[in-house]
């Protein structure tokens, strides 16, 4: 489990930064929802189906993941998709969901065989699970926080 002890979500904006080029971005980031339970469970499956130890998370409730969602041109009071950044780039929606695959070993890395459908037909599947992700799935009042042994793939500050 990676949830330890609870803490508030962060409220407010970030000061507007300037825009950075993607290559001074952190890479293998994912942000994430951290009070969306779908979210969280994504993550912890991640966590224990990922190859390599490589993938780094961020909620986008932290003071960075509203600082680089803002970088991205995403508002951080308004999204609907998590966002992952690999390769120097930025993946969001069905893409980012199936990117992540590519961090996968054994069989799951054949999820990515999913980029097969249609991007249209995936990003209204996508839409349509992220739309109704609390309603299905459950809002937790905070964001989660990983257990000291997973600190260090969390990117909050």
């Amino acid at each position: 489990m990676i949830l330890e002890t609870p803490i508030a979500p962060v409220q407010g904006v970030c000061p507007k930064l300037q825009r950075l080029p993607m290559s001074l971005l952190p890479n293998d980031v994912m942000i994430f929802d951290g009070v969306c339970h779908l979210c969280a469970r994504s993550v912890q499956f991640i966590l224990d189906h990922e190859a390599d130890a490589t993938l780094r998370f961020m909620p986008m409730q932290s003071a960075a993941g509203e600082r680089v969602l803002r970088e991205l041109g995403f508002d951080p009071n308004d999204v609907k998709t998590f966002v992952l950044i690999a390769d120097g780039k930025s993946y969001s929606r069905s893409d980012a969901a199936i990117r992540i695959a590519r961090y996968f070993g054994g069989g799951w890395k054949l999820l990515g065989v999913v980029r097969l459908v249609p991007r249209p037909l995936r990003d209204w599947a996508y839409d349509l699970v992220a739309r109704h992700r609390y309603r299905w799935f459950g809002r937790a009042e905070t964001c989660m926080v990983p257990t000291p042994a997973l600190k260090a793939r969390f990117i909050v500050a």
